[in-house]
């Protein structure tokens, strides 16, 4: 019998392409706003409501739920939502698991690597480094203790958080969003161009989810990030070859960006390198470790036309 497998983020990026790799040999199981399949449980944060029938001998789950950092300005309201999303959701989840009296194998969460905090240095930060202080480490902090809390009460074998950074998708997302200037030949470094920007390919990061659910020995923290380090500028520049685009356009100015994006302009002006390291060493392999590798692939179809 296959063990059964709850992910939430129902409509994410992840978690599409994680049920891609997991369908074959678990049964997987959704927790969406609004339930269009059998495989399908409905939840609402708001109400505190929750399906209980989606933690029906449930073996593992994995919380990838949260509202999009980068979608909107940080308005007061806004930065309780992005917390919310995150921390509350998993304790509806943990609601839901005590009332079915069930012990979970795992519990793998969402997590990110902005962890260090925002901010620009040469420093590679590893798992044993601490916390940073602004509002995007404050949130990833409350994110990961919600997930702890299975450990700690006894709901879950063990807890893994995937401290993820930026994911690199043809379909969406910062990939996406950045080709569309350096298609018109109008692609910019941001800001000084010199920060750091923590990728990884989406088939890494979902490679990696369904690693953490097959590996007992995982626990912990651990960076999802791509081996290879680049910053802003140099991003933006392999897309423009990749795609056989000028690059010529000056930097776009930080008081620009602040001036649009407010308080969320430090998510993409600011940023440090983050080590791979501890996931390697644990026995992952990459499949798109270095930045040349992952465009050429997510971009192939544009590169072709």
């Amino acid at each position: 019998m296959k063990e059964i497998i709850l992910i939430t983020g129902a409509n994410g990026l992840i978690a599409r392409k994680l049920a891609e790799k997991l369908d074959k040999e678990y049964t997987v199981r959704f927790l969406t706003r609004k339930k269009k399949k059998a495989h399908e449980f409905e939840w609402d944060l708001k109400k505190g409501s929750v399906d209980q029938a989606a933690f029906d001998n449930v073996s593992h789950i994995i919380h990838l739920a949260g509202a999009n950092i980068s979608e909107k300005r940080w308005t007061d309201a806004r930065k309780r939502e992005l917390i919310s999303s995150r921390v509350d959701s998993a304790r509806l989840l943990m609601d839901g698991v005590k009332k079915q009296n069930i012990k979970l194998k795992s519990f793998i969460s969402a997590s990110g690597i902005n962890y260090y905090g925002t901010e620009t240095t040469e420093k590679t930060y590893t798992e044993d480094d601490p916390a940073g202080k602004d509002f995007l480490s404050e949130v990833v902090v409350l994110w990961e203790k919600a997930a702890d809390e299975f450990r700690k009460n006894g709901l879950a074998g063990r807890v893994v958080k995937l401290r993820t950074a930026v994911v690199l998708s043809e379909k969406e997302g910062a990939l996406k969003k950045l080709m569309v200037p350096v298609e018109y030949g109008i692609g910019s470094p941001l800001g000084t161009g010199k920060q750091y920007m923590p990728w990884i390919h989406i088939e890494d990061i979902a490679s990696m989810y369904e690693y953490a659910v097959k590996n007992h020995s995982l626990e912990g923290a651990y960076n999802a990030v791509a081996p290879e380090h680049t910053t802003n500028a140099a991003f933006t520049k392999e897309v423009a070859a990749v795609l056989n685009r000028p690059f010529i356009m000056p930097n776009v100015p930080a008081f620009l960006l602040k001036l649009i994006f407010g308080e969320l302009s430090v998510a993409v002006l600011e940023g440090s390198r983050a080590s791979a390291k501890k996931i390697m060493d644990s026995g992952f392999s990459f499949m798109f470790p270095d930045l040349h590798t992952a465009l050429q692939d997510l971009l192939k179809d544009k590169i072709n036309k």
